[in-house]
């Protein structure tokens, strides 16, 4: 989650957008631009990843209304995506500049150079009655968290965007992971993920903060429970996923958090990215990177590190 006084250093971007504003019409249950879309899709040019015109989210938004629950959506072209929200016009709109580009701007400044392979809804539901009704009635399932995920199969991130900016972060990672770096092991697709769920600015790049993930972590290190690098880097998506899944995101989130603190991450992400073929869990780039021959001593060091910081700092 971004926290409030970390949000106020998004908010001079603004005058930086180019974003195209539409509107539903109440009377014809079509979504009617404020400008015309031709008009307002000449504002968006300059933003328009490359590989889509505006004439490509033209014909996105078009087939977008035609499955738009109700009138109370408003839709923001935000390259590379198409923001659907229920909220107020211009809390959407909101959402869209301030969270949405700021933080597709600074991941493709860091680590990413190319834009998901085709244009993806990002559908922020104003609470989490509108997130659980809406979500089955589109996408045909349930979501099984309360904050919000993302969807290859349906090119949509689901959001229930009443608990806040953060989980948006971090689902925006993925679909760029996914364009980027498609053989990303779960442990880095999820700890850069996780890492910007608490998230800000410094010195104008993106930067994670701890967070609500860093006391069950810590508890799992007191008791003994957290496994060496070597096998957290080795999980395939059922171990990760299934099998201790909070420490394993909480040992993966600080591990990027380690990495970022000491100014080694983006160098690991793209020392790691070039040898996958070589390294496809990154556990050699890593040692490599942090300069380490015994991981075993290493894995005590950073323990001993993540047990002092303290949640929020």
């Amino acid at each position: 989650m971004i926290k409030r006084h970390q949000i106020l250093l998004l908010v001079p971007l603004a005058a930086l957008l180019a974003v195209s504003l539409f509107r539903l019409n109440l009377s014809a249950n079509q979504i009617s631009p404020d400008r015309s879309i031709v008009e307002a899709s000449r504002f968006a040019a300059a933003a328009t990843p490359e590989g889509f015109t505006d004439a490509d989210f033209t014909r996105h938004v078009e087939q977008l209304k035609k499955k738009i629950p109700s009138t109370a959506f408003t839709v923001v072209v935000q390259p590379p995506f198409v923001v659907i929200g229920d909220e107020a016009p211009d809390v959407v709109k909101a959402h869209s500049e301030h969270t949405v580009k700021w933080a597709v701007d600074k991941l493709k400044q860091d680590f990413f150079s190319k834009d998901p392979k085709e244009i993806l809804d990002i559908w922020l539901f104003k609470d989490s009655v509108s997130y659980e009704r809406n979500a089955l009635a589109l996408f045909g399932e349930k979501p099984t968290t309360p904050y919000g995920y993302y969807s290859s199969a349906h090119k949509a991130l689901i959001m229930n965007i009443s608990t806040g900016g953060g989980t948006l972060v971090h689902e925006i990672v993925h679909p760029f992971v996914e364009a980027n770096f498609p053989a990303c092991p779960p442990w880095l697709n999820e700890g850069l993920g996780s890492l910007y769920e608490q998230s800000g600015e410094v010195d104008g790049h993106i930067h994670g903060y701890t967070n609500w993930r860093l006391p069950g972590l810590q508890t799992a290190i007191r008791a003994g429970k957290v496994p060496e690098f070597k096998t957290l880097t080795a999980l395939d998506g059922g171990g990760f996923y299934n099998e201790d899944k909070g420490t394993n995101y909480g040992q993966a989130r600080y591990l990027c958090y380690y990495l970022q603190q000491r100014g080694l991450l983006v160098e690991f992400y793209r020392k790691f990215h070039a040898h996958q073929k070589q390294d496809p869990t990154g556990y050699q780039s890593l040692r490599k990177i942090l300069g380490v021959v015994n991981m075993n001593e290493f894995k005590q060091q950073w323990e001993k590190y993540v047990l002092s910081l303290t949640q929020g700092a």
